[in-house]
């Protein structure tokens, strides 16, 4: 049975038994506590916590999910996945455990012609919480299961709570006998190889205290309403069905699997170290894919980090495979959208966003290889240098986390050149980035506290009724205020507070606009001066600001103006910004996409995604373009449809955003025409002008345009005119021949300074026919330790040490260490010859003598080396140094 059949009987049997069938949530979390959604049940943890009230009692969804915390385990076991499906039913207070054990029971035994799964039932055994009495008489004496396949676990296995204060209870797992060849008989308790788990139902049936997350913590009493939250594994439910032996032989993973195999020439099955990469590659591939479509871009931080690192485990493991850095991973995408386009269908349209964003990093990457094998070889001359053969876990950890160089091909690399690496130095660094991960995770937990005093604000008094389209002002009332987290019924004069109003015209911060700033007014009683508006949760505008005069209290009937003047100014860039996004699609293709905005008064940016900077050519006629757009002064109109009706009219959405049913439609005529919440001007003509100030990079195959509109636009121009004035003036030169004269400058000043240099450079080198000749005994060696003037780079110090040591010859041991100060930081460099080397001086060695006087360090080959410092008070003591060394030399 195929995959996308499997979910098809999933939601069919639960939608014919009342569930509403809830389309699976995005990857990205909505939950600040969380990164990516780990879990079928989190969409509905809201309804679960009562923080908000279900819009139905009963709810069937196989939702996306990504779990992070055992990447570096995928591929090594049958079960573990960095994307994954889950199955699940969930009942918010209707019915319980009488009615979800029968239910799970009916869908995996009912046969496949009846429109189940067709498990045989004899091969199924069931475990329940130890004192769960009720869920095992049910399983026994309703469904019929026997007693001897029934079996009872502990807290650890079979009892269930979300880590926190809240609902929690006993579950009851269900398991698949695989048979014999797998294993020991006994059931789970015996052998989980054997009986695999493939459904677990949670009972959620208590109020649970403070404590540890899984167990310690006291049960405060039964919930006025129970849940269930059950939840079964797609891939697992596949692998079973389809009669294979783990996940990554299932038609979807498979598919990417085999694709892999053949791209790569290497045969699955044939060796386990070659398996484990196969497995590597589709788990990753499969679930970048999942991962781009839900909008993550590769970055450096928090999702993007870990997109970023999965696409490279994939690319490294695909060139270990293939033995080459042919390029594989655009055709094993489109392979991975194939598969899983049966399920999410939404992937087609998303494919060429998809492959922008991974055939970007796969490019990147290749790159960062480069770059990082030079890094690595820095590495690994140091090492040497020092007189060891183990690489620092310092540097394996810089090549790792900075350069994303991944630490298997570091070890390999050390390998191939006789080093090793110092691998438990390395992963106590990782560690401690764990730890500090960790930290700020548990940190954001603080903020339950307040989403929950959102939720039950508009819980109790509904979402905020938005007039800002319309009205500049409003008659509202004070539904709640908040100051310093907690609820309040009034605040005074100077404090920090936070008001939900039930109507209000403030513009909440979203889509790239900054929010509406401006008072709210107690007629008599008090003001507030609003600075910053917020939608924590949706449907509830947050307004924040200090009190500034008087006091504000629960219910009172309050004047809300916004500044008018303000919002104009946003509401210029905000319309701007639609045009620009149009004008670069003209310029560079549709797949072009939005990828981020900010739209503040009178200015904005727009970052979109590009493989390739704007030349001034093309940013010039995306200026233009736009301005003749406002020339023509076209009417912007805005209006409600469906989701689907606003795709067809080719309506832009920005990639990876969330929408509801209904959305709004901003147009431009037929220039321009996108989804938005924003604020916009009423025609084109109303923006003046708008001047582009320039294109640069933001990150991987993101580009960044900054605009300026209106009268911060003719500001800009206005002093670029002025200041082209004075340059024209004092270089006695038109406006129109500025640029060739000061290309011409230019020019002559460089070509001047490279004449200084050589000058400078030859007086640096005059000296070295002095330095030999004042070279003085240390012991076997003759030795030239000498401090070169204040300004010395670091190249003329290299090159005058390299000139004395050629001229002292090698008739014996000779070193020369040459010092100066450039920029306020010493420099050191240190030159040995053959005859120097054979006596068992290193210029390494030596070099690290001295900048450890220094304050710093450095490294380098046995014949020459350099490094550096911090205390440029120091450098005669470092070339001291150096000469004691030179003498305890045997």
């Amino acid at each position: 049975m195929e995959t996308a059949e499997i979910v098809r009987r999933f939601l069919a049997f639960f939608e014919q038994n009342e569930h509403t069938v809830v389309p699976s949530a995005s990857l990205v979390a909505d939950d600040p506590t969380l990164l990516f959604v780990p879990a079928g049940m989190v969409p509905f943890k809201p309804y679960f916590l009562g923080q908000r009230t279900p819009p139905y009692d009963r709810a069937t969804s196989v939702q996306k999910c990504i779990r992070t915390v055992d990447i570096d385990e995928v591929g090594k076991t049958s079960r573990h996945a960095t994307f994954f499906q889950m199955l699940g039913n969930f009942s918010f207070g209707d019915y319980f455990k009488e009615k979800a054990v029968p239910l799970a029971w009916k869908l995996l035994t009912t046969p496949v012609a009846d429109g189940g799964f067709g498990v045989d039932p004899d091969r199924l055994w069931v475990t329940v919480y130890l004192d769960d009495d009720e869920a095992e008489r049910i399983w026994r004496e309703e469904v019929g299961v026997p007693a001897d396949r029934i079996q009872r676990f502990g807290v650890e296995e079979n009892y269930w709570s979300m880590g926190v204060p809240g609902p929690c209870g006993p579950c009851s797992e269900i398991f698949y006998d695989r048979g014999p060849a797998y294993g020991a008989e006994g059931g789970p308790v015996a052998d989980e190889n054997r009986y695999v788990e493939i459904w677990n139902l949670v009972f959620m049936q208590y109020e649970r205290g403070e404590g540890g997350a899984k167990k310690d913590y006291p049960i405060l009493g039964e919930l006025p309403r129970k849940n269930i939250d059950t939840g079964m594994g797609l891939e697992r439910l596949a692998s079973l069905l389809q009669g294979v032996d783990n996940i990554y032989e299932t038609d979807t993973l498979g598919r990417i699997l085999q694709d892999t195999a053949a791209r790569t020439g290497v045969a699955y099955g044939a060796d386990e170290r070659s398996d484990v990469m196969l497995r590597v590659v589709a788990d990753h591939v499969r679930s970048a894919t999942m991962l781009v479509s839900d909008g993550v871009r590769p970055g450096n931080e928090k999702g993007g980090y870990v997109l970023r690192r999965i696409l490279r485990r994939s690319i490294r493991n695909l060139r270990l495979l293939s033995g080459t850095d042919a390029s594989f991973l655009h055709d094993l995408t489109e392979t991975a959208i194939s598969a899983m386009s049966g399920i999410y269908p939404e992937l087609r349209g998303n494919a060429d966003r998809i492959h922008e964003v991974v055939d970007t990093e796969e490019k990147n990457f290749s790159d960062t290889l480069r770059s990082g094998t030079a890094l690595f070889g820095r590495a690994a001359e140091r090492t040497r240098g020092s007189g060891s053969a183990q690489i620092s876990g310092a540097d394996a950890f810089q090549l790792h986390d900075t350069y994303g160089f991944p630490i298997d091909l570091t070890l390999e690399m050390a390998g191939e050149q006789g080093l090793s690496v110092d691998e438990d130095a390395f992963r106590r660094l990782m560690q401690e980035q764990k730890d500090t991960a960790k930290r700020d995770a548990k940190a954001k937990k603080l903020g339950n506290a307040d989403i929950s005093t959102y939720a039950q604000l508009l819980e109790g008094s509904g979402a905020t009724d938005f007039l800002g389209y319309t009205d500049a002002e409003s008659e509202s009332r004070v539904l709640g205020l908040i100051v310093d987290g907690a609820p309040v019924t009034a605040a005074r004069a100077g404090d920090k507070v936070e008001l939900v109003l039930d109507r209000t015209p403030f513009y909440a911060e979203s889509g790239g606009q900054l929010a509406d700033k401006g008072t709210v007014a107690a007629d008599g009683r008090g003001t507030v001066d609003v600075d910053d508006v917020q939608k924590p949760i949706a449907g509830l505008f947050v307004h924040r600001g200090t009190v500034r005069s008087g006091e504000i209290a629960v219910d009172d009937r309050v004047h809300a103006v916004i500044d008018s003047d303000r919002r104009a100014s946003v509401s210029r860039a905000h319309s701007a910004t639609h045009l620009i996004h149009s004008a670069l699609r003209n310029a560079l293709g549709p797949s072009t996409g939005q990828a981020g905005s900010e739209n503040r008064p009178g200015q904005l940016r727009f970052d979109f995604t590009a493989n390739k900077a704007l030349a001034p050519a093309e940013l010039a006629e995306v200026e233009e373009e736009v301005n003749t757009v406002l020339a023509g002064d076209i009417q912007v109109r805005d209006f409600e449809t469906s989701l689907d009706e606003a795709l067809s009219m080719g309506a832009l959405a920005m990639f990876g955003e969330k929408y509801g049913d209904r959305v709004r439609v901003v147009e431009m005529s037929d220039y321009s025409r996108e989804l938005c919440g924003g604020t916009h001007v009423n025609a084109t003509g109303q923006l003046g002008i708008v001047k582009l100030l320039g294109e640069s990079s933001v990150g991987s195959g993101v580009r960044r345009v900054e605009a300026a509109v209106g009268l911060d636009a003719f500001r800009r121009l206005s002093k670029e005119s002025l200041l082209v004035g004075r340059l024209s003036e004092q270089l006695k030169a038109p406006r129109e021949e500025l640029p060739q004269r000061i290309d011409t400058m230019v020019s002559r000043l460089r070509a001047a300074e490279k004449e200084i240099e050589k000058l400078r450079a030859a007086q640096v080198l005059q000296a070295a026919e002095g330095l030999a000749a004042g070279a003085r005994e240390h012991g076997s060696a003759l030795v030239v330790a000498h401090r070169a003037p204040d300004g010395t780079g670091a190249d003329d110090l290299r090159r005058l040490a390299l000139d004395v040591r050629g001229r002292l010859g090698e008739d014996r041991p000779v070193v020369v260490a040459i010092a100066g100060v450039s920029k306020d930081r010493p420099v050191v460099v240190t030159a040995v010859n053959k005859a120097g080397q054979a006596a068992g001086l290193r210029a390494g060695d030596l070099v690290g003598v001295a900048a450890r006087a220094l304050g710093g360090g450095g490294g380098g080959k046995p014949d020459v080396a350099q490094g550096g410092g911090n205390d440029a008070t120091a450098v005669g003591a470092a070339l001291r140094a150096v000469e004691q060394r030179v003498s305890e030399a045997p």
